[in-house]
Formats: C-alpha cells, structure tokens, sequence
C-alpha cells in the first residue's frame, strides 16, 4: 500500500482560491512529480507559461508534473492513465470545479478498483473574506465543510484579525477536530499534504517553520505580508508491540488538527506476526497487513502530520498504546483493525 497514489481533492467555493493553491504546489513541490486533473487549463500558470490545452487533453509541463481536462465522469479513466508506472506519478491533485459536489469526488477515489491509487483526503478552500455571504447563498457550502479532511482558509489577509479567528471557531465548531489551516495567496506547504522525495524527515515533535521550507517564485513575493499557518510532524517509535484496541481508539479520536498519519505496527496479539500498514487522511483509516523483511526488527513506527496540533498530548497518547503486559492479547483485540482492513 505504500506504492499507492494518494488521490487529493481540492475543492472550494468558486473565487476561493483553489487554482491558486494548485499552482503554488505545482511551483514549490520540491521534486514531487504531480498527475493535476483541472476542469480549465486556462488558469493553470506555471512560471508565468499559461498552459493552452483542451478538454480531455493530457500536457506534460516539463517539471515532471502532468495536467490533464476530463469530464468527471472520465475521472476513473483518467486514473488509469495517471497511475501507470511509466508515468512515474507520485501524487494525483484533482482541483474539483468551483460548482462541483466534493461528496461524489470523494466515492469515485475511495470506491475505485484500481489498485494503485488511494484517497488522499478532501481539502477544501475558504475564502475568509466571502465565505459568510457565500454561505448564506448556498447553505450547502457548509456540507462541504463537514466532508473535509483539511480545512484552508485562503485570503486571510484580506480581514480583520477578530474576523478571521470569529471565522476559523465557526468552522472548527461545524467540523470538530479537523484541522483549519489560515494562509494567503494558497501558499500551504506541501509536506502538509503528501510526502515529497528527497527530504530529510523532521526530528521528534519538530515545529516546522513555514518561512524556512517555502520557496516562492511570485513575482510579488516580498511585496506582501505573509500570513500562514505551520504545520507540526511528530514521530512515534516503539520497540515494544502495540495493543490494537488502544491505537484504532488513538486513530478514531484523534488529537485535533490531525490531518495525516502513516506508518506500520506491530501488535501484541497471539500469533499476529505480521506488519501492518497504517495510512490515515482525516477520518479515512486504512491498516494492510504486510510482511517483515528479513532482518527487521518488530518496531512499531508512526508519523503524525498538521496544523496546530499538540504535539505533547499526541505522543503521550501514542504511549499509552504500548502493550505492557506480559501475555499476548486474545486474537479478539484484533477486530478493530480488521474493520479498517480493504477486503
């Protein structure tokens, strides 16, 4: 499951800011190559090259990244093409349309049958100025906000300090403890999102500074005031097995912003051996049962990843999922994962 394309959406009300986001991953990704599915290439800018394509057109934009127009309901097709081996795709972003209902989206990712994809998580775009008037034009919106993995609230620059944190606890308070992400200019780091080759992985509990990871390339860059969200990276190791009852009960309560967690386990269950394999994007858990390579130590291992989250509390939490005692769980404590495990 670890070769799997994570599939994301990006979703969002028209005007939000969702292109934007997009070409500011497809410009600082750091070496990620990205299979894009855009409703309109006309807004696609990279490196100020408008990008010209038609309706069920593939280009290759010459950084490894490769956009694509489909309709959606040629998006399995396009999957297809997308996750071939050649194509060499490590993430597949689908900007859905200003108008589009995420919900669909979301059902055609986790419901496919294709082998090498899986769900990435919903993000969907807020803009912090018009997000209350558009909700009252369209109540669905804050369906929308429910279905979301990640929350970003895009323009934040463009509102009162009051305002945007009066916004940011009303979306908290419809959404629970899915992580709210403030930003301008959709400027989100991409390690937030989807993992990116050929980075050094961050120390235990690590605030990762924003400003220290972005490499922008706008032309206005340094003629605006940044304003933005850090994300947090915990890392979890544990010699001894883990008791699966406490982990499903860590991963079905998280700790809020939680956005992403991955890894495998080994558990203290009576003739468990196996490895399992954990991907987690918002409240979509997914364990595969693996095997341990020749060698390998028995060492559970687990990365947490987002916005605002606590870093003490999650791992003292992680702890506690340690089995101590010194006979083997009934094969029963397996359940849970079970339940999480693709058939």
């Amino acid at each position: 499951m670890a070769d799997r394309i994570p599939v994301l959406i990006v979703a969002g009300f028209l005007g939000s800011g969702k292109t934007t986001l997009l070409n500011h991953l497809l410009r600082n990704n750091r070496g990620t190559r990205i299979g894009v599915v855009v409703n309109d290439f006309g807004a696609i800018n990279i490196d100020s090259m408008l990008v010209a394509g038609q309706v069920d057109a593939m280009v290759s934009l010459g950084n490894g990244c490769v956009c694509c127009a489909v309709d959606v309901s040629e998006l399995d097709e396009l999957f297809t093409k997308l996750a071939e081996p050649r194509a060499r795709i490590d993430v597949i972003v689908v900007e859905a349309s200003g108008l589009a209902e995420p919900r669909n989206l979301i059902r055609m990712v986790v419901g496919s049958e294709n082998p090498r994809i899986r769900y990435g998580g919903l993000v969907e775009v807020v803009d912090a100025e018009q997000f209350p008037a558009s909700r009252q034009r369209h109540p669905e919106l804050a369906t929308h906000l429910r279905l979301a993995d990640l929350v970003v609230v895009n323009k934040a620059d463009r509102v009162p300090q009051a305002d945007l944190e009066r916004l940011r606890q009303e979306i908290a308070e419809r959404i629970g403890k899915v992580p709210v992400y403030a930003t301008t200019h959709g400027r989100i780091d991409p390690g937030l999102l989807f993992d990116e080759p050929m980075r050094e992985a961050p120390r235990v509990a690590e605030q990762l500074s924003f400003d220290e990871l972005l490499v922008d390339h706008d032309h206005d860059a340094h003629d605006h005031r940044h304003l933005h969200d850090d994300y947090t990276s915990v890392s979890f190791t544990s010699e001894r097995e883990l008791d699966p009852r406490r982990l499903i009960g860590f991963l079905e309560d998280p700790p809020p912003g939680l956005f992403r967690a991955k890894g495998f386990a080994a558990f203290g269950v009576a003739e468990e051996r196996r490895k399992f394999v954990l991907h987690m994007v918002g409240n979509h858990i997914v364990f595969e049962p693996d095997s341990w390579r020749r060698g390998e130590a028995r060492t559970s291992q687990l990365v947490l990843i987002g916005a605002g989250l606590p870093t003490e509390t999650a791992l003292r939490r992680l702890h506690e999922t340690v089995h101590t005692a010194a006979e083997p769980l009934d094969p029963q404590a397996m359940l849970g994962v079970w339940r999480y495990t693709p058939h």
